[in-house]
């Protein structure tokens, strides 16, 4: 049984138990309005977690001659049409590879030229080839096609799986001061609690896909005043106590956050509700939470700001066509939505949204009309600040047994590490050379920390 230290359970508390306190149908809406602005440097990451480990054979499929030849006759009855993939052009005139039809809201984008996406990206200790995997001669990443052990790598970074913090928390580390005292925390979640947001030494915060966030039974009647007040009271008994103490400073950080951020989510005069229109999944829901946040940037008086928002269902070991179909007709005009928030805003190039999943699905279908856990996959990058209508990255080669695959069913060994995805979000985002291997622990074992999609 794993041991849960006092910190983690703190930190646990912070993230997720704030949400179960102070969700509700009543408003508690403090006073007052910071007056720090943003400024020109306002800078966010939003990471959308793909749970279950999409299938990145599918979301990106070669066009042309050989190449989907040998995509076609391996997937068989899970093959995309060639007629039905979504072209994607690159700024040099080229169309090798196109989308998964679902995913065509995203071609507005990739034509606009605020769209990249990242081949074969997924954990490594360090650089491995399959001659190297096959002998084991080099390292490889804790627990190999689990879901919890991928997802821990995926969101802490680095070959062990024994992980306290997330990479988007150790950012909120490094540059907590660049938002000076204000009283909401940089990372964000909509999803709930995960590793991703949980940093040594800030704490996230989680709010509600919908509704609001603040303190049930304390309206601003008498009685909900009342009962307010002697809430504040009951957190300043026993502070000699150290979980206590720790315990009352968690629930009123959350109070105080909750006063600046339930007025902001619950607006009635927000643009940005239009935008998501006909879209009532999860998905879209949290990602218009977030819009919403960065739209009241100055009056929160945020510079910097980390959102991790989630949509699941992707271990698609069968049925995967209808289910894949259905998640990405959620997930894309989402993305859409959202890109089209921060364009509305003045921030897209202000604003990286990024996907991170479990890990990627074996090439050759199983017997179930599915696919199984597997390893390297492709990801979405997207925001003004992208170099795009280009690539990044190897698209492997679709061989079973092949130079890229680590067994025999089209399992991708990554050639590159998500610690190099990581590291060159984080960059972007402010953080300097010298943090950032403490940001990425594993960075340095890789030769390149900056892939180069960001300007």
């Amino acid at each position: 049984m794993t041991r849960l230290t006092r910190r983690d359970f703190l930190r646990k508390l912070g993230a997720a138990g704030a949400l179960g306190a102070l969700s509700g149908m009543d408003a508690l809406i403090f006073s007052g309005a910071l007056a720090q602005a943003a400024g020109e440097d306002y800078r966010a990451l939003v990471c959308v977690f793909l749970w279950g480990g999409n299938d990145g054979n599918n979301a990106v499929v070669p066009t042309v001659g050989n190449d989907y030849a040998a995509y076609s006759a391996i997937r068989g009855t899970l093959a995309i049409p060639a007629q039905d993939l979504v072209p994607l052009t690159t700024a040099t005139g080229t169309a090798a590879y196109g989308l998964h039809p679902q995913l065509a809201p995203l071609k507005d984008i990739w034509d606009s030229g605020a769209m990249t996406m990242l081949f074969n990206v997924g954990t490594l200790a360090e650089p491995i080839t399959k001659a190297a995997y096959t002998s084991g001669g080099k390292r490889k990443p804790d627990g190999l096609f689990s879901h919890l052990d991928q997802q821990t790598l995926w969101q802490g970074t680095g070959p062990s799986s024994l992980l306290r913090s997330g990479w988007g928390g150790r950012i909120a580390d490094r540059l907590n001061a660049v938002n000076g005292a204000i009283p909401i925390p940089m990372v964000i979640s909509v999803a709930g609690d995960a590793l991703y947001i949980t940093g040594n030494v800030t704490s996230p915060i989680a709010i509600p896909a919908a509704g609001g966030f603040s303190l049930a039974g304390a309206k601003n009647t008498a009685s909900g005043l009342a009962r307010r007040a002697a809430l504040d009271q009951l957190l300043t008994i026993d502070r000699e106590a150290a979980l206590v103490k720790n315990t009352g400073g968690v629930m009123t950080r959350a109070l105080a956050s909750s006063g600046i951020i339930d007025p902001v989510i619950t607006s009635d005069t927000s643009t940005i509700p239009s935008l998501f229109t006909g879209q009532g999944n999860a998905l879209a829901k949290q990602l218009m939470q977030v819009a919403k946040l960065i739209e009241a940037r100055a009056s929160l008086g945020a510079k910097r700001q980390i959102f991790f928002v989630a949509l699941n269902g992707f271990d698609t070991h069968s049925g995967q066509l209808g289910t894949q179909s259905a998640l990405f007709a959620q997930l894309a005009p989402a993305l859409k939505a959202f890109y089209d928030a921060t364009v509305q805003l003045g921030v897209a190039s202000n604003v990286t949204t990024f996907t991170l999943s479990d890990f990627g699905r074996t090439f050759q279908p199983n017997t179930d009309g599915g696919t199984d856990h597997g390893w390297g996959s492709h990801h979405f990058v997207i925001g003004g600040a992208v170099r795009g209508r280009q690539f990044y990255g190897q698209y492997p080669v679709l061989a079973l047994d092949g130079p890229d695959d680590a067994g025999k069913e089209g399992r991708w060994i990554p050639t590159t590490a998500v610690d190099q995805y990581a590291a060159t979000l984080a960059t972007w985002f402010g953080v300097s050379t010298s943090d950032l291997s403490v940001v990425v622990p594993n960075i340095g074992r890789f030769a390149n920390a900056n892939l180069g999609f960001l300007t």
